[in-house]
């Protein structure tokens, strides 16, 4: 399948950032089912695992930008991260979820890196923000491993989660 409008494909040491595709929802659907994502509201049904894939592709065509999604180098679908904005939220988030197995290993940092430059190169010098759940104390060591700093605290109907803000380039905070 080809989508009718480009998405970058992004490379880096171990990794290939590139675009999502029908092939990944079985990983995707594993995911939600595991207890990795239960910051994400995990265990929900089926059918929003794929309007969550689709919504991704829409993403990328309304925006941009969206959620890569991230292979390593021999070609294991390992994640997503990217940068994302939607409705309702303060601005556009760099974030990131690992599948069970390949944390630990720095592959998030290296692939938020390569969105996040890649996003400022192509769209916006603004620094970009991540909520982090205030008890994924695993995603605050990222977001402080990616020089971020906490601004504020927020809570929601679906809990409470901090404000990391990230630098921008040329320290623009």
């Amino acid at each position: 399948m080809t989508l009718p409008f480009a998405i970058p494909v992004l490379a880096t040491e171990r990794l290939i950032l590139r675009e999502p595709r029908e092939a990944d929802f079985p990983a995707m659907l594993a995911f939600n089912d595991s207890p990795r994502a239960v910051h994400l509201g995990g265990g929900i049904e089926r059918r929003w695992i794929w309007r969550g894939l689709l919504a991704n592709i829409g993403h990328w065509a309304l925006r941009g930008y969206g959620f890569y999604s991230v292979d390593t180098r021999a070609g294991d679908f390992i994640g997503r991260i990217g940068v994302i904005y939607h409705d309702g939220w303060p601005e556009p988030e760099l974030a990131w979820h690992l599948f069970d197995g390949h944390e630990g290993r720095g592959y998030a940092q290296e692939a938020a890196l390569a969105a996040q430059t890649d996003y400022h190169a192509r769209l916006s010098p603004a620094p970009l923000i991540s909520m982090i759940a205030t008890d994924n104390t695993r995603s605050e060591a990222l977001a402080l491993r990616l020089g971020a700093t906490r601004e504020k605290t927020l809570s929601d109907d679906k809990g409470s989660y901090h404000i990391y803000r990230h630098r921008a380039p040329g320290g623009m905070a």
